[in-house]
């Protein structure tokens, strides 16, 4: 969308034409977050963020990407050298000039949706008045003690944060009366019910296979309850958990006797929050927020240490000088405590930070700018649980571990020495999605790869689409279909031209170790991951221990997130992949007995594969490999038979009894028959199996608990569900073969009525699997399908039968592009399949995630995460050889749940000394204790006092 520059007085405004529908597109993966009613009440907030330093500009670009009605910058300052090492929309020739004026155009092109203003002038209670969320920055205790009671006064949501070196500040005030109407914005819990007893309290036993996920006090509602139908209407109840499968509800002596089914699920609850002003919470105590398990009681004094650096630069009109000893600042510190009475003052920590308040560092920018953007969102949506009201961070673990460096005469050769490694540092970053993005800018700011021996290789697959732009910032709606990698290291190189950037697009697995190789990795300083997947961290982890070079790991889920530190032989490593198969879906759920939606969406992924992707690919293999046929013989009878026959039918044109069509009257005929048999034969058969009345041996009825009885459907081409599944099947049909469809449902309408479907009766002989077990068994049994596959053989060995077929089209799903049918037909297929069932259908938004497998994100907690991933890299390139000085996070920005703890360290194998056979005996003595990050990589003996033989030993024989 173009833009128009208007300049009055101190103000730049960038004028848009206002979008009230929510940009699904754009704002895909966020939505998955906040929701649809939380985004429509954060597009009517307008938000004022003063201070456009380094701390500033992050808030903005994270406040700008969620998608607010406006946002103004605010900055009567001019841009100096300084800020260019955190100010990331800064270049040398903006020194001189107004910093929010030059941020503008790159804020502005963020998002289309938002209105981006500057406002050059000073703060004032006629601006601040504007707006419904006010953030400062780069201000003083006056200004916000003063600002703080206006915007108090007014309901205006005030949020000041703040950072000085290595430590951050975050304060809020909503006002007097702030609803929160979701508390933690997690999707509510619901479980099916096997039994309810008669008594008090009564008693709900879940069905479902997994726990009912409820806590003490969660309120729930009641639905298709049979027997105890008084519950399906009366209002929320509440409950009290006994145990991961069952809980108590109110008193139901009184109901009718229960019987059968029934889905409880969880109500989400409002509450209302009362906050003080800063003027007054300052002096609270209580209000603050204690984040590392390490630091048990430093929060605390850095809150004073922050008041008494604002009355230091009060009085002096500056901050201390770098690593200059500051008297005044413990005297005041001092004063402080004699009314706030802390029994223990943290003298380093206040020390440490006087010397270093000069510092704006981009890691602790990106982290405070995160959590504080997050906190314009709650404001501005309702949505979470905001910070009650103070928190202090600090990583002052990064600096020296050697208090000899800890002085004004080494801070200068140790801090040119520090940049120096920063700039010689070779590193790998494999990712360039949203932190992979949030990665590069860091390492532009900080002069990662900057120096002549400095380089930063990275490795990403993938291309720019358009939902990547809400999250991943150094994207631009001109870069949709490009590389990913090479626009974010062109970008990264936009902000520092010093950086040394190799760009690559490889996919990370064992294909490319011949690029990644034993060179390759022995040439890095460390590794840094930022990937989406666990089985890409479990093998890129593996590589990192093969190599002994350091891992640094991020990821995040929507609004939580987690960062790891990998250290050789001092921390543990990121492991093989530990995540447990037991939420998996079984099979014979998602063929015959669904009762979630999720099972239905699952089940329509795999009749998407099965029909548009698993046939056609094995129609070309026939058609291309000689020996196709002979190989799938040895997949075993049933599977064979299920794969020949259908590349037989589908080279078989329908006028000959086949599958292949030849027209799109033939296309829309197969995904009308296809209709019938899923959502009505296939329930026939089903129920003539199991009829609604069956019991099983002890009497209880079949239908009952985890088990919905279905119903079939009966086709209805003016049911919008039904015809929605005919147009995506039939035109997908057609693509594979290469005729063209079309979405005219009337037209469609008039070749259904020419449409004859074929009547269906039951077979008593056909079995219906109960377990997977039982269907695994049955296909390990001998067969009679032996004459059947030799027939089918013997019509696929016919030599005019490849030289006439064509190829076929296979369709990889694409859930991102709305115009290609995919999610049409999936949407479709799963709620008609939830319909026959009666399991509540899902909308699209919905289904898309769920079936799309889609990981929630938004762009604060990726700034977040990296700002935590980048403070760990100070540690790493300084050599710090404590555990102690290093963090694992786990953060969930929602709740203002954070976890920093000190890694675990590298567990011990012990090793008695003993016989070693065709390998001369190590000589050592006693028992010898090494990493498990070094024996996995199967490298155990380093580290040893051996003497091994010198000839090719293999690594079978090392290990015997």
């Amino acid at each position: 969308i173009p833009h128009q520059t208007e300049i009055t007085g101190p103000v730049c405004k960038f004028n848009m034409s206002e979008i009230g529908e929510i940009d699904e597109g754009f704002y895909s993966r966020q939505l998955y977050v906040l929701g649809h009613e939380a985004m429509h009440r954060m597009g009517a907030a307008s938000v004022l963020i003063a201070g456009m330093r380094g701390l500033g500009v992050e808030i903005a670009k994270n406040v700008i990407l969620s998608g607010v009605k406006s946002v103004t910058v605010q900055d009567a300052g001019q841009a100096v050298w300084t800020d260019l090492s955190s100010q990331f929309f800064l270049k040398e020739c903006h020194i001189g000039q107004n910093r929010a004026t030059c941020s503008l155009q790159q804020l502005s092109a963020l998002n289309p949706h938002v209105q981006v203003s500057a406002h050059t002038g000073p703060l004032n209670e006629d601006l601040l008045l504007k707006f419904q969320v006010v953030v400062l920055t780069d201000s003083s205790l006056d200004d916000q003690k003063r600002f703080g009671d206006l915007c108090h006064s007014h309901g205006i949501k005030f949020i000041v944060a703040d950072t000085k070196g290595l430590c951050g500040q975050l304060f809020c005030d909503f006002g007097e009366e702030h609803e929160v109407l979701d508390q933690d914005g997690e999707i509510p819990a619901s479980t099916m019910i096997q039994s309810i007893t008669k008594e008090n309290p009564g008693v709900v036993i879940c069905a479902d296979d997994r726990s009912h996920g409820f806590s003490d006090g969660t309120k729930v509602s009641f639905s298709e309850v049979q027997g105890m139908t008084e519950l399906n209407s009366i209002g929320p109840v509440e409950i009290k958990f006994i145990d991961p499968y069952s809980f108590n509800i109110l008193d139901t002596s009184g109901f009718s006797a229960y019987e059968r089914g029934g889905i409880v699920t969880e109500v989400k609850q409002s509450c209302m929050l009362n906050f003080k002003p800063l003027s007054e919470a300052l002096l609270d105590h209580d209000l603050l927020k204690m984040i590392d398990f390490g630091k048990m009681t430093r929060h605390k004094t850095l809150h004073l240490a922050f008041q008494a650096l604002h009355s230091f630069v009060k009085k002096e009109h500056r901050l201390p000088h770098t690593w200059s000893q500051v008297s005044d600042g413990y005297r005041l510190l001092q004063e402080l405590n004699e009314v706030a009475q802390l029994e223990e003052l943290d003298e380093a920590a206040v020390r440490k930070l006087s010397y270093t308040a000069r510092g704006d560092l981009g890691p602790i920018n990106a982290f405070i700018g995160g959590l504080a953007a997050q906190e314009v969102i709650k404001a501005s949506s309702g949505k979470f649980m905001p910070l009650q009201q103070w928190l202090n961070f600090d990583a002052l673990e990064c600096l020296p571990e050697q208090e000899d460096q800890l002085t004004e005469s080494s801070f200068s050769p140790n801090f040119f020495s520090f940049q120096q490694k920063l700039a010689n540092q070779k590193y790998f970053l494999v990712g360039a999605g949203a932190i992979g993005c949030e990665l590069l800018k860091i390492f532009a700011l900080i002069g990662l790869g900057a120096g002549e021996e400095g380089r930063i290789t990275i490795t990403d697959m993938d291309f720019i689409e358009r939902s990547n732009l809400n999250r991943q910032f150094l994207f631009r709606s001109q870069d949709i279909g490009k590389p990913k990698s090479e626009v974010a290291a062109k970008a990264a190189q936009e902000i520092n031209p010093r950086m040394k950037i190799t760009a690559h697009q490889n996919r990370l697995d064992p294909d490319s170790e011949g690029v990644y190789d034993y060179n390759f990795f022995t040439g890095l300083d460390g590794v840094a991951a930022a990937l989406d997947t666990v089985e890409a961290r479990v093998y890129l982890d593996g590589r990192c221990v093969q190599h002994q070079k350091p891992l640094l790991e991020g990821g995040t889920l929507g609004s939580k997130g987690h960062t790891l530190v990998v250290v050789p032989h001092l921390t543990v490593s990121y492991g093989r992949d530990s995540s447990s198969s037991k939420h998996d879906i079984p099979l014979c759920t998602i063929k015959n007995f669904p009762h979630r939606i999720e099972h239905t969406l699952q089940w329509a992924r795999d009749q998407f594969e099965g029909l548009f992707k698993q046939t056609p690919e094995n129609v070309n293999l026939f058609l291309r490999e000689a020996g196709f046929v002979e190989r799938t013989l040895g997949l075993g009878d049933a599977e064979a038979l299920e794969v020949l026959g259908g590349v037989w039918s589908s080279l078989l044109n329908v006028k000959d009894g086949g599958q292949r069509p030849t027209s799109w009257e033939d296309c829309v005929t197969w995904a009308r028959c296809k209709w019938e048999t899923l959502y009505n034969n296939d329930i026939q058969q089903l129920l003539h199996c199991f009829p609604p009345e069956q019991v099983t041996p002890s009497g209880l009825p079949f239908w009952s608990g985890s088990k919905r009885c279905p119903h079939p459907l009966t086709f209805d081409p003016n049911n919008k569900t039904h015809m929605d599944y005919v147009v995506a099947a039939a035109n997908l049909y057609g693509q594979m073969y290469g005729i063209s469809g079309t979405r005219d449902s009337d037209s469609i309408r008039k070749t259904l009525d020419k449409i004859h479907v074929p009547s269906f009766t039951p077979k008593s002989s056909v079995k219906i699997h109960l377990t997977d077990k039982e269907m695994q068994e049955d296909r390990e049994k001998e067969s009679d399908d032996s004459a059947r596959l030799e027939e089918l053989k013997a019509k696929l060995a016919s030599p005019s039968l490849k030289s006439s077929a064509m190829r076929m089209y296979p369709i990889d799903f694409e859930k991102d592009d709305d115009s290609n049918f995919h999610m049409d037909y999936i949407v479709a297929a799963s709620n008609l399949r939830a319909e026959n069932y009666d399991i509540p259908a899902a909308d699209r938004h919905q289904s898309k995630r769920i079936a799309g497998r889609i990981i929630p994100a938004i762009a604060t907690t990726t700034a977040a995460v990296a700002g935590l991933m980048c403070l760990e890299l100070y540690k790493l390139v300084q050599g710090h050889q404590k555990i102690s000085s290093y963090r694992t996070a786990y953060i969930h920005l929602g709740v203002q749940h954070f976890v920093l703890c000190q890694p675990s360290p590298a567990p011990q194998l012990v090793f008695q000394t003993c016989p070693l056979s065709r390998v001369q005996r190590p000589q050592c003595s006693g028992t010898q204790l090494l990493p498990v990050n070094m024996v996995s990589a199967g490298i155990f003996l380093t580290g040893f006092n051996t003497t091994l033989p010198k000839q090719h030993e293999t690594l079978d024989t090392l290990r015997e």
